[in-house]
């Protein structure tokens, strides 16, 4: 899992980069269960700090309700969605996006999960290039409909030279979106338009409203509304035994 991070050079901050590290390890736990263990930080003089577990902060029923603005992957009437906040630089999303396609494969034609995609873009890990990538899937969407936001991105994710900040996507995105039929001049000038900056922001912010700091986060919510976290590229296994766990509680 890709965490939000922040450097210190300044030897007067760092107790401060001490309590930032120590708040991150949250996002370590795995379905909300047992308490990590403390995180070694750096001082600069080669002498770990420990910093001690705080509470998780974030509520998961802060989860935006799904709807018709949602990308999503199966029934929109599934009895259980699996809410995903991810960035399409990170290779723990890459990972995880070939299990959730997994998930949909045994779980998707009988409507029994539906996969909702979410853009939760590091700026701070990946300057520029998560947050184009977000954009080129809603300028799909917007030309294409949902067959097109999917088309794009489980080809970018796909592609084995994307991830960590590295991917050429002066070609690979004309290429996806021309595999996906779009208009080329439509599809630059929406890319180049900013108009869905404030839309990806807002999937940015209730990802971090329900207790996502870093990538990929996801939020289960089961057949009667109860929602469980999913911290990380969880591996099949576990996602299949968090829907028996939500399907036995409805």
């Amino acid at each position: 899992m890709e965490e939000i991070t922040q450097k210190q050079t300044n030897p007067y901050l760092i107790p401060a980069a001490i309590l930032i590290a120590g708040a991150f390890v949250a996002a370590a736990l795995y379905f909300g269960g047992s308490t990590p263990s403390p995180v070694a930080v750096g001082t600069g003089n080669d002498q770990p700090a420990v910093a001690q577990q705080p509470e998780p902060t974030g509520s998961l029923d802060a989860v935006r309700p799904v709807d018709e603005t949602d990308h999503i992957k199966g029934s929109p009437d599934a009895p259980i969605k699996i809410v995903e906040y991810s960035d399409f630089e990170c290779p723990f999303c890459k990972r995880f996006h070939d299990t959730m396609n997994e998930v949909m494969d045994k779980y998707g034609d009988s409507g029994e999960v539906a996969w909702v995609f979410r853009q939760f873009p590091l700026e701070q890990l990946h300057p520029v290039k998560a947050q184009r990538a977000a954009v080129a899937t809603e300028c799909a969407a917007e030309q294409g409909g949902n067959d097109a936001f999917w088309a794009i991105a489980d080809g970018y994710f796909a592609d084995p030279s994307t991830g960590n900040n590295r991917t050429n996507q002066d070609v690979l995105i004309p290429e996806l979106a021309a595999a996906a039929g779009l208009d080329a001049d439509r599809f630059n000038e929406c890319l180049e338009s900013g108009k869905y900056d404030e839309h990806i922001q807002a999937d940015i912010a209730n990802a971090v409203e329900t207790g996502g700091r870093g990538t990929p986060w996801s939020v289960m919510i089961g057949p009667d509304g109860k929602t469980y976290p999913i911290n990380g590229a969880q591996p099949l296994a576990a996602i299949e035994q968090l829907i028996s766990i939500a399907t036995d509680n409805q």
